[in-house]
């Protein structure tokens, strides 16, 4: 299996269907492949949405949080799950563009196994509020002056990466918004690709937009504290 596409959500009943299907226009046939959906607490249909998909569509899991955990602890729980070595990310909200994924892979394929590379979408044109892309423009200002880790959008949900790095990673609440800094701590190598980013056509956003700035950013001093505590020490061949 090449890869296995983990995607958290909460409540996005009406976006499962419409996604799946666009990633089975891009993968089918190109790529062996498995979709992780992790629901996250969901009070409404969207495990029944996923479950009337696996009838005829075994290359489609489901996992369940019993209560609402958090989008980082939805993605650890779908990484653990996975049985690919390579991990792609999505958004469950259908604004990351599944057309994105083929592209990704050719850079991770090329990838020496030994690197530990993260691939990071870049959203360049922006489809949501004005508002948000405020919020966001600042976290990102403030997270790059203070982590320095030279990445232009952590915030962006497409992501690739192999499955190993990931759970070698240290994980807390919120990691997800940290990815590229807590890889770089490890010696790795983040390499952000311009992707595409469409207007959220089907539900409503699960979070607030500044109760997410202002935790991101009270986040950040553990992400410093953990910079300052690294080490990597080279194993010395015998």
């Amino acid at each position: 299996m090449d890869l296995s596409i983990v995607i958290p959500v909460r409540n996005e009943a009406a976006n499962i269907a419409p996604l799946v299907a666009e990633i089975r226009a891009v993968l089918d046939g190109r790529f062996d492949y498995e979709i992780v959906y992790v629901d996250d607490g969901s009070t409404d249909a969207t495990s029944a949405e996923i479950k009337a998909l696996k009838q005829g569509f075994p290359r489609l899991c489901l996992l369940r949080h019993a209560a609402r955990s958090g989008q980082s602890a939805a993605i650890r729980s779908g990484v653990k799950a996975a049985r690919a070595p390579w991990i792609v990310t999505l958004d469950g909200d259908g604004q990351n563009d599944p057309a994105d994924i083929p592209r990704l892979w050719e850079i991770a394929r090329l990838t020496p196994e030994a690197e530990k590379l993260l691939i990071a979408g870049f959203r360049q044109k922006r489809r949501d509020s004005y508002v948000k892309r405020i919020a966001s423009r600042i976290a990102n200002g403030v997270r790059a002056s203070l982590l320095g880790d030279g990445t232009p959008d952590t915030g962006c949900g497409l992501k690739l990466f192999r499955r190993d790095l990931y759970l070698d990673l240290p994980f807390f609440d919120h990691n997800h918004r940290f990815l590229p800094a807590l890889v770089l701590r490890q010696g790795g190598r983040v390499a952000s690709v311009e992707v595409n980013h469409r207007r959220r056509e089907r539900g409503q956003s699960n979070y607030r937009v500044f109760d997410r700035l202002w935790v991101g950013i009270a986040d950040l001093f553990g992400v410093m504290w953990l910079k300052r505590r690294t080490s990597n020490p080279e194993i010395a061949e015998e």
